[in-house]
């Protein structure tokens, strides 16, 4: 079903471009590819969205986005008390959060464009790159024995992913610790050596300014899935091909939810992420597209 709302606005690219030779749109009208839109952005997929936006933006000039990094629970609360109406996630709404769109008399609108993953990592100078899906597990239980866990935000996406994983409400009162964001993770695992930072794989490969400068002594670590699950076998880091196939054991879906109520400019983002343009952005990236642009192979005769 999907599927078929990403097609719609993509026919209807070359019906806006047929007529804007009669009449030139404006940022003023709203479209699929013309107007003003607020997208609120889970922050640890700051670097793909803003991608995604530059190339976008330079395609259609008279489409004017603008881009709100946050965490995801901030996020999750604006889009349902109407701040905006596009946000992107990797989780999907609850059903109790449904319920404030089908009191509206619509059902958000959904599309998948890329598969992230929670990364773990820490300082070159600890011997063991290595980590069980066990030991991470028992230290966000309080069973002890584990390695100290960073993480960006309290409110992340990434804190509430791995509180579904270990089935627990809150984190212990020791070994995990929540900091304000990402490039804090990565400074204090720099500093600290022994410690586990976690963050969304989109800064390990797209660092910013003042996280780049850790990249010399940070580095992600390979984990080995629980017993009976893909991964379980051997310790893998979170690489494209290992999230192709599956063996990576923290991999989690990317989706733009779109709350308009009308078509516009919200669907004409989102089909552009989803289509061969936006997923060719995502493969150079390093995160996993959800569906791989199709190659032409030009055979020549001698």
């Amino acid at each position: 079903m999907n599927k078929f709302f990403l097609l719609l606005p993509l026919c209807l690219i070359g019906m806006l471009c047929f007529s804007g030779c009669h009449d030139a749109p404006s940022s003023d009208k709203q479209t699929i590819l013309t107007g003003r839109i607020k997208v609120l952005v889970d922050e640890s997929l700051a670097p793909i969205v803003q991608e995604q936006l530059e190339v976008f933006q330079h395609s259609y000039v008279n489409a004017e986005i603008e881009l709100v990094f946050m965490p995801e629970n901030r996020v999750v609360n604006d889009l349902i008390n109407d701040s905006a109406e596009v946000v992107v996630l990797t989780r999907l709404l609850r059903p109790d959060e449904l319920k404030f769109f089908e009191a509206r008399g619509f059902k958000p609108r959904v599309s998948q464009f890329a598969t992230d993953a929670v990364t773990l990592i820490t300082n070159i100078t600890t011997g063991d790159s290595t980590i069980t899906m066990e030991e991470v597990l028992g230290t966000l239980r309080g069973e002890g024995g584990g390695r100290p866990l960073i993480f960006d935000n309290a409110n992340s996406g990434t804190v509430r992913y791995l509180k579904e994983l270990a089935n627990i409400e809150t984190f212990p009162a020791q070994g995990v610790f929540a900091l304000n964001s990402h490039s804090d993770v990565f400074a204090y695992v720099h500093d600290h050596p022994g410690t586990v930072g976690v963050i969304g794989l989109n800064w390990m490969l797209k660092p910013d300014s003042i996280s780049r400068k850790y990249l010399r002594v940070v580095r992600p670590m390979s984990v080995k899935n629980l017993p009976g699950n893909p991964g379980d076998d051997d310790f893998y880091l979170p690489t494209q091909s290992n999230l192709a196939l599956d063996l990576y054991a923290m991999e989690r879906p990317v989706y733009l939810i779109n709350a308009e109520p009308r078509y516009g400019l919200g669907m004409g983002f989102a089909a552009f992420m989803s289509g061969e343009r936006g997923q060719r952005i995502v493969l150079k990236s390093g995160l996993m597209p959800d569906s791989l642009p199709p190659r032409q192979i030009i055979i020549r005769k001698n």
